[in-house]
């Protein structure tokens, strides 16, 4: 009885009430990012005391990415695990962490993230109906086909290449002379399988982990974007928060970046390997400048936008 008026008396002075949060990842249950927002999880309600919860809803239980985000935006999803280029067409600065070559290395982008420019863009997700959390890293991503190797722009002339639904993505393959299909991700196999389409641009662990390889032979080192994920929180659920416990939750979060970044540094290198071992075509020997050059049009249209430019610029002078 003692236990119980204690733990009355602890909500009470913290002001909040005890409740389950729901997250949302459209990855499957062994994925990085499912591991660290259950990570998270444990870390909240141990240092809440059992009062919060964190019930994490993996391989697309709640829908696609799209309709989760916007389930998000309406409060009836709490947490939600994303990519930037998606909630990019919501947020115009997490776009920018989406312009293909921008970054030079991962080691570039994590300092990047993980210094003042990065609060920052976190801290823009509110105006638009967010609370940014953490970032999650998502390695390189690179153009994969069915039809032949990728070594110039003219190997992608005619083909169709799944993208995000996103109209920056899609104007980037176009760029490169490629027909943009913009598919969610859990249709993609299909698509590929089908003949829908004849390739797409991901991670090396989506690439595996989706069966994506099996459709895929060619895989070009393009890595064009480095597109981080985010982990956002719906204003609604935010707002339940006591200002102690926004704390906790934020905390939570960025330790379960660092843990997520160690989960997907050793997924990155099995999943290379294991598309080695299935025989698909690694092409590393091709020129990269042609397919920067490309993304001229790309730059000049988001840097009409002077906030934007100046933090294009801002990214490219980290150190």
């Amino acid at each position: 009885m003692k236990l119980v008026v204690a733990l009355l008396l602890t909500a009470v002075a913290t002001g909040a009430a005890a409740r389950e949060f729901r997250a949302s990842d459209t990855q499957s249950e062994d994925y990085p990012t499912v591991q660290a927002l259950r990570y998270m999880g444990s870390l909240v309600e141990e240092r809440s005391g059992g009062r919060h919860h964190v019930r994490v809803f993996h391989s697309r239980q709640l829908g696609e990415e799209k309709e989760t985000l916007e389930q998000t935006r309406a409060g009836a999803i709490d947490i939600n695990r994303t990519n930037v280029a998606l909630i990019g067409t919501m947020v115009p600065a997490a776009n920018v962490l989406a312009m293909p070559f921008l970054f030079r290395s991962v080691e570039h982008l994590q300092k990047v993230l993980d210094g003042p420019i990065g609060n920052e863009i976190l801290n823009s997700f509110e105006a638009y109906g967010f609370v940014g959390l953490a970032f999650y890293d998502s390695g390189a991503r690179s153009i994969y086909n069915s039809a032949r190797p990728i070594r110039s722009l003219d190997d992608l002339k005619g083909l169709r290449i799944r993208v995000q639904q996103s109209q920056q993505m899609s104007d980037m393959i176009r760029a490169l002379g490629a027909e943009p299909v913009e598919l969610p991700y859990g249709q993609v196999k299909t698509g590929l399988a089908t003949g829908l389409i004849d390739g797409a641009e991901n991670n090396w662990p989506s690439f595996i982990t989706a069966d994506h390889y099996k459709f895929a032979g060619f895989y070009t080192l393009t890595q064009h974007t480095m597109s981080p994920e985010v982990l956002v929180m719906s204003q609604k659920a935010w707002a339940s928060l006591s200002v102690e416990d926004q704390a906790l939750f934020r905390e939570a979060a960025k330790r379960s970046s660092t843990f997520m970044r160690e989960k997907w540094n050793d997924l990155d290198e099995r999943s290379r390997q294991r598309a080695e071992a299935a025989g698909v075509k690694i092409i590393g020997d091709f020129d990269r400048r042609p397919f920067e050059t490309a993304m001229a049009g790309l730059y000049a249209k988001a840097q009409r936008d002077p906030a934007i430019a100046s933090l294009i610029d801002r990214i490219r002078k980290v150190e």
